[in-house]
């Protein structure tokens, strides 16, 4: 059971900028009655090696321990802990110990004379201190995922503070394109707001349009115009993918994730265990409950040659943003990918040709 007066705060999760951003608003609160500047201290707790943890918490320990000059309520944070982590630095003998006089020092502080905060990231949180600070601490757990799926909350959240709403597809490519960086996230979400203006909603074209391709998981332009069909948009994507100095390897490898995924939804569809439409793929579930165990091991891993590894919208929004090709067209891409791959190894200074002439033979007919 938590303690019934916690003697000091404590946020803690695997994020630092969502701990950082935390623990700066209960500074602000904390700090908010002490006029006296000198009255508030800001301890580095980042500590690259066993000598700075040593270092960080004497620092501490003084600051904790220091008498006001004026009289009056102090505030200390111990800021950006991170030897509570499971690493070489936090699993150190000499760092166990820093820790139980850590402990040991917050265990005797007066909240009435000195408030103090600790916010520390990644944390593990089998370990006796996180366990011991969430029963005697005003405890705060500041945690966003470590995918990008599990990062639409803190994305959401962020929006709802801007008065701002996300349209149909929006959050989904936002967060494919960005990844789980919660900070570069939340600056997406702050430019998107600005742009949406008035209207106040962020548009599926507006993220497109705007958001980069920061997690580099997939070269959205150039397969997005390829199996779009476009051959003068995938030919000016291309050109602008080189222009900017890119390599070739990484569209191949994005045009075949997305065509091996829409080669398995072909085939479901063609013996009628899926529908594909304008708004997707309708039966996925069910198609996953008759076939899932012939492709492959049930795994928490994405992989394009397991579609029901997938998220529902990505392959939704694959299968339904252009008519789906034939099977037998899907099958002579994967070959034109695989001779595009053995191209630019025999010609690796005309990349750009490689591919040029591969998007043509594959979309002037």
């Amino acid at each position: 059971m938590p303690a019934a007066t916690p003697t000091f705060s404590f946020v803690c999760g695997q994020d630092d900028f969502l701990v950082g951003r935390m623990g700066r608003k209960r500074f602000d609160e904390l700090a908010a009655g002490t006029e006296d500047e000198f009255s508030r201290e800001v301890i580095n707790g980042f500590a690259a090696n066993v000598d700075e943890v040593e270092v960080a918490v004497g620092r501490f320990r003084e600051a904790v321990q220091t008498v006001p000059m004026f009289g009056g309520r102090r505030v200390v944070w111990l800021k950006d802990v991170n030897f509570l982590a499971d690493s070489v630095t936090g699993k150190s003998e000499t760092t166990l110990r820093q820790v139980e006089d850590l402990q040991a020092l917050l265990s005797a502080v007066n909240p009435d004379e000195t408030s103090v905060l600790v916010t520390a990231a990644p944390v593990d949180r089998r370990r006796t201190f996180p366990k011991w600070c969430e029963k005697h601490a005003d405890f705060a757990l500041a945690d966003g995922g470590d995918d990008a799926e599990s990062m639409g909350p803190v994305v959401l959240a962020e929006a709802r503070a801007l008065g701002v709403e996300f349209g149909p597809g929006a959050l989904e490519l936002l967060l494919a394109r960005i990844g789980p960086n919660t900070r570069l996230l939340v600056e997406e979400v702050h430019k998107l707001a600005d742009y949406a203006g008035e209207s106040r909603r962020i548009d599926e074209a507006a993220v497109a349009a705007l958001s980069p391709n920061a997690a580099k998981g997939d070269f959205f332009e150039s397969a997005d115009a390829f199996f779009s069909g476009d051959l003068t948009w995938t030919l000016a994507a291309l050109r602008r993918h080189f222009f900017a100095g890119e390599d070739a390897r990484p569209v191949i490898s994005a045009l075949q994730n997305r065509n091996r995924i829409l080669i398995q939804i072909r085939a479901l569809a063609d013996a009628g265990d899926v529908r594909v439409g304008p708004r997707g793929v309708d039966g996925l579930p069910r198609a996953a409950g008759a076939h899932a165990a012939r492709f492959g091991e049930a795994s928490s891993d994405k992989s394009s040659f397991n579609v029901f590894s997938q998220n529902p919208w990505y392959v939704g929004k694959l299968a339904g943003s252009a008519p789906l090709p034939s099977l037998r067209r899907l099958i002579d891409n994967q070959r034109e990918f695989i001779a595009a791959f053995e191209g630019i190894l025999q010609r690796p200074n005309e990349q750009e040709d490689v591919l040029r002439d591969m998007a043509v033979r594959c979309l002037a007919g």
